[in-house]
């Protein structure tokens, strides 16, 4: 498949020049505008393995429709389009066109990098069989997950990433910090508002779950944490740390973490960890913990000068779960627990209401990484149509004046 394919596929076409046609885009988003008229908005992404492939046409249309990421955070698939956003440095750019190119020139299923009874025992679990053949081919992969702790070592993933980051002229978190918060020059408050730009920084926020300590990680925010010079670090081992789903992924294990005195105080006043240093860690998908760090950005008492945007994949709170075996409710617990933060900051800041949207991922299952160009251009399609919805009824102004009335109750 092409670029093309993707983005001049007759429906997203539509939906943008019916956007454009009905003045969408001259809409107020945000308060912070530069030159050109594009309104930068803070963008998080929620985790869903390859389902994540929709958050492209979802971020892909918001750039059309002159929308700027000025900070980006993501948990796991949401984590990896966070970090090929922020890759591409200069946040003014439009960049979706060239991430659509990674995906399209990407054999997604090359991730999954363990050997051949690994292999058998994904693809039997994504084809659904039947529970005896589910029993013997996951006696074939025991070894892996004693051994690895996981099936897949998750290299491939790891050095295409590192690939990508290198061609675009970053290769340690230094390199990322000089390209990603660059403020542009023609910056500006929007007319009218009694704001300045004081304060402004592009952030990113990588969500990943350090076992060991038991700690939600924000990455880059606690580098220091694992290692004495973390701008020396290659941002990508971030975002391989999110990933890492349970078993499906070893884990990332960070060796040699500083110690003494102050490393210990550090991870005191960073996560509250009271004890020494672990001196390795073991890290896995941020999932578990929050799958959707929609309150990363927030602040207190304060209406923003620029939205915090959301983007869910699919509606996980629809329908009760069903719990008829040890399985489904292995199931249940595991999701309920995973889901738990960022449910219950939603419950407490009902303004979010007014920033998420959620894309409709039809049967598509979040595991298949043999997924097909066709479903990958379906996928596309449907984070495009969530752009579309949520950009016609998001009203910047309204969403202000919530926020102004729960300041005021102090809520």
């Amino acid at each position: 498949m092409k670029i093309t394919d993707f983005t001049n596929h007759p429906e997203v076409k539509q939906m943008i020049d019916g956007m454009k046609n009905d003045k969408v885009d001259q809409k107020q988003f945000s308060d912070i505008l530069d030159s050109s008229g594009n309104q930068y908005v803070e963008l998080v992404q929620e985790g869903g393995g390859i389902l994540g492939v929709a958050l492209i046409g979802y971020t892909f249309v918001l750039e059309q429709l002159g929308i700027r990421f000025f900070s980006l955070a993501g948990t796991s698939a949401g984590s990896i389009n966070t970090m090929l956003l922020a890759g591409l440095g200069d946040i003014s750019k439009r960049k979706s066109e060239k991430v659509i190119e990674v995906l399209v020139n990407k054999n997604l299923y090359d991730f999954v990098d363990g050997n051949d009874d690994s292999k058998d025992f994904i693809k039997a679990l994504v084809e659904k069989a039947k529970r005896v053949k589910l029993i013997w081919k996951g006696w074939q992969i025991v070894d892996e997950i004693f051994d690895d702790l996981g099936l897949n070592p998750g290299d491939d993933f790891l050095n295409w990433l590192t690939k990508f980051l290198k061609d675009n002229g970053i290769k340690t978190m230094a390199d990322l910090n000089a390209e990603f918060q660059k403020l542009p020059s023609d910056l500006v408050i929007r007319e009218g508002v009694s704001r300045t730009l004081a304060g402004l920084e592009p952030r990113l926020a990588i969500i990943a779950a350090d076992l060991t300590t038991e700690t939600k990680v924000e990455f880059p925010g606690m580098c220091s944490l694992y290692w004495a010079n973390p701008q020396k670090e290659n941002p990508a081992i971030f975002v391989r740390a999110s990933m890492s789903i349970p078993y499906f992924f070893s884990p990332l294990r960070i060796s040699n973490i500083p110690q003494g005195p102050e490393a210990k105080k550090k991870w005191e006043e960073l996560v509250s960890f009271k004890g020494n240093p672990p001196r390795e860690s073991f890290l896995v998908d941020g999932g578990i913990l929050s799958n959707f760090p929609i309150d990363v950005f927030h602040k207190c008492n304060t209406i923003p000068r620029m939205p915090t945007f959301g983007i869910r994949l699919g509606d996980n709170r629809n329908i009760a779960n069903k719990i008829t075996s040890p399985t489904s409710l292995f199931g249940a617990m595991f999701n309920s627990l995973r889901h738990l933060h960022d449910y219950d900051f939603i419950l407490k800041n009902p303004d979010y209401h007014l920033l998420i949207e959620k894309i409709d991922i039809g049967d598509h299952d979040w595991l298949n990484f043999a997924i097909t160009d066709a479903a990958k251009l379906d996928l596309f399609k449907r984070g495009a149509q969530a752009a579309e919805r949520f950009l016609r009824k998001f009203n910047w102004l309204q969403y202000k004046e919530v926020r102004k009335q729960l300041i005021t109750e102090g809520i």
